[in-house]
């Protein structure tokens, strides 16, 4: 049983299915709706955990009322909770989601980390004992920074998952192995995919990948060049979380399998993953 640790933000989400997007000063009745905790980082834990692995968690979380919420779901997925925050006592943060079934388009509100930042310097060595692969989502890059250097001295493979452009990253994308961006994802004076696959090159990065959504992904690898690999085409009825889930199955299949190989496979599960409602409905048809 391979050991990851996942380091960022962790959410409460309110996720609602609805058949049209509110008009202003409109009031509209979902046809369904699910809370769960979320965040990419978060859903990539749940995901990895799911393939048959151990993950643990390192955000803030802290002791508001919300926070059992969070806990109970990931108690479901026996996810261990490393808390950088314990005696915090805000509001986690929240975020609320329109799922639209007949597109699978989905849009989300959230504050996301912005208020729940951890600049202290931790010995997060313990959290490291045994660990076999780490994911980054870029939500906790003071803490993340520590971790890097720790991992660097015992060869752990880490991963970025690069949502967005973060001040900070450009602190710690020199020493990331494989860097998974999203087609939002534009570090300073990038307008396109090739600029950033030319900036993230110039930082000797051994693997980038881009996720287009449905489109191919595009990838360049020191070791098995460049080019593109396609997507399922599925008729998809939620996307939330796609992406996150692509991340914690790369970081489960990129253990055992090369890194062309290892996207494939991650996103036949995000395709999949897609196919209902929610972030976690798709986890009863694994078979692993």
């Amino acid at each position: 049983m391979a050991q990851g640790l996942f380091i960022g933000l962790i959410t409460l989400d309110f996720i609602y299915s609805v058949h049209e997007y509110p008009k202003k000063n409109q009031k509209i009745v979902a046809s369904d709706y699910l809370v769960s905790a979320g965040g990419p980082a978060t859903n990539a834990a749940v995901t990895f955990n799911c393939l048959g692995n151990q993950s643990s968690l390192s955000g803030v979380l802290g002791i508001h009322p919300l926070t059992q919420l969070i806990r109970s779901d990931l108690e479901n997925y026996q996810i261990n909770i490393i808390d950088l925050d314990p005696n915090r006592l805000e509001a986690p943060p929240v975020s609320s989601i329109l799922v639209t079934p007949n597109t699978g388009e989905r849009t989300v509100i959230s504050i996301n980390a912005t208020k729940s930042q951890v600049s202290n310097r931790l010995n997060l060595l313990e959290s490291l004992d045994n660990i076999d692969i780490i994911l980054i989502d870029g939500h906790q890059i003071p803490i993340s920074q520590e971790i890097i250097q720790q991992a660097k001295i015992k060869q752990i493979p880490i991963v970025l998952d690069a949502g967005s452009w973060k001040p900070g990253l450009e602190q710690i994308l020199p020493d990331i192995n494989s860097v998974i961006c999203s087609d939002n994802f534009y570090p300073p004076n990038c307008q396109n995919s090739e600029d950033v696959f030319t900036y993230l090159q110039s930082l000797n990065i051994p693997n980038i990948a881009i996720t287009k959504g449905e489109k191919p992904i595009q990838y360049a690898s020191l070791k098995e060049g460049s080019g593109n690999i396609p997507i399922p085409q599925i008729q998809a009825i939620d996307t939330l979380g796609a992406g996150d889930i692509l991340h914690g199955a790369f970081c489960h299949f990129i253990l055992s399998q090369n890194f062309t190989t290892a996207l494939a496979e991650s996103a036949q599960i995000a395709a999949k993953s897609c196919l209902s409602f929610g972030t976690r409905q798709w986890i009863q048809s694994l078979n692993y």
